[in-house]
């Protein structure tokens, strides 16, 4: 959806945030250990200090990642803003079962996600607080209609 949207704007940027994390080569951590926690807080500001790159370029930038609130949302969210980059928010929430769909569908690279994790990583976005207004539920709906139900949004907030 983030790329098909990305692709609607005459300068269109999507950052794909599991993308960050297939450059470290060595000393590489699964992003969902505890373990994790300062490999995931540099991945995270190189995905905010890109999309501030982007966007001060005039690129419509799009960050499409798992970002959960309590935990790197808000710090690349407060990065891209204390550079003077606009954010809005859009929280897309499919079922369970359509995630682990999607991620078996994906790369081999992409497949290794263990799915524990993903179930622990999906319920972390169960209530998200102030932020449940901008949830979009896209059980059954099509990457498409989506992007225009998130673009339509955008519009709306901007205007």
């Amino acid at each position: 959806m983030a790329r098909l949207l990305a692709s609607r704007f005459e300068r269109g940027v999507h950052l794909l945030t599991d993308e960050f994390f297939h450059f470290i080569r060595g000393g590489y951590i699964e992003p969902w250990l505890s373990e994790s926690h300062e490999q995931n807080t540099v991945v995270m500001s190189a995905v905010a200090d890109a999309a501030a790159k982007f966007a001060r370029a005039g690129y419509f930038t799009i960050v499409d990642g798992i970002l959960i609130p309590g935990w790197f949302y808000e710090s690349v969210r407060g990065q891209l803003r204390s550079e003077g980059i606009d954010v809005a928010t859009v929280v897309l929430r499919p079922p369970l079962d359509i995630c682990l769909t999607r991620i078996a569908e994906r790369s081999e690279r992409d497949r290794a996600v263990d799915p524990a994790a993903i179930g622990q990583l999906w319920e972390s976005f169960g209530d998200i607080g102030e932020l449940e207004s901008l949830v979009i539920k896209n059980d059954g709906v099509s990457a498409e209609s989506t992007a225009e139900i998130v673009l339509s949004r955008l519009t709306a907030t901007a205007g």
